[in-house]
């Protein structure tokens, strides 16, 4: 049997390798040792189609530490291609971009997971980040829109992360809370049923980061939009 203190030290090494390669990037280590398959023949559709907003929060990317090597789905990795990392959507989602901090859009292609670093929802190519001008800020504010209709085949939340949403208004009657959604930009109408009554609340946003969202009430509080940060079952 070994003996307990020497199991105890001989994992250092081990944990200590695993520590470094999730903390040098928002992704996991890509490796070359296997043999890449060829990326699939995908179109984008068109920029202007109907899409579904998926979330909003803080974008990274990853480019020539990790170019030419594997993804998570087994291709190679191509910093000058238009992909990205993801945690949960399926491989191939076609997901729009878009900076919130210039209003700049690009569409990606899933083909990685990640980021696991803290606060970030996806993880772009470096053609992706140049594409929306984030390549000298490391990191940028962006919202996620899933460019397909049918959603049945994607896990966009994962139990273990928190979501928030902040809540602009609740109203009973239907025709109010639209029109205070009307006045709000990116906010949307969601009924909820209460024990008595139906009523119809107003949201603005899905995050992942508690101070995103906190950030974005204050933003709408100096427009004059009074609300507050609501956690949302996932």
């Amino acid at each position: 049997m070994i003996p307990t203190v020497a199991y105890k030290y001989s994992i250092y090494p081990a944990l200590l390798v695993l520590v470094l390669l999730v903390s040098s990037c928002g992704t996991l280590s890509r490796t070359p040792k296997r043999e890449a398959k060829p990326p699939p023949a995908i179109d984008f559709p068109d920029k202007n189609a109907a899409g579904k907003k998926i979330g909003v929060g803080r974008a990274s990317w990853y480019g020539p530490k990790f170019h030419g090597k594997l993804t998570a789905n087994g291709e190679q990795y191509d910093m000058h291609r238009l992909t990205a990392a993801h945690r949960t959507l399926p491989f191939n989602s076609i997901v729009k971009v878009n900076n919130l901090d210039n209003g700049k859009e690009v569409m990606v292609r899933i083909n990685d997971r990640g980021p696991f670093a803290k606060n970030r929802i996806i993880d772009l190519s470096k053609k992706a980040a140049r594409a929306i001008g984030m390549i000298g800020n490391g990191t940028a504010r962006v919202a996620l829109t899933l460019m397909q209709e049918d959603l049945a085949d994607s896990s966009i939340t994962v139990p273990k992360i928190a979501t928030y949403t902040v809540q602009l208004g609740s109203f009973k009657d239907e025709f109010r809370a639209f029109e205070q959604s009307r006045h709000i930009k990116g906010s949307r109408v969601v009924q909820a049923q209460l024990p008595d009554r139906k009523v119809y609340r107003v949201y603005y946003g899905t995050f992942t980061d508690k101070k995103e969202a906190r950030k974005e009430r204050r933003i709408l509080r100096k427009k004059g939009f009074k609300g507050y940060v609501k956690q949302i079952q996932n």
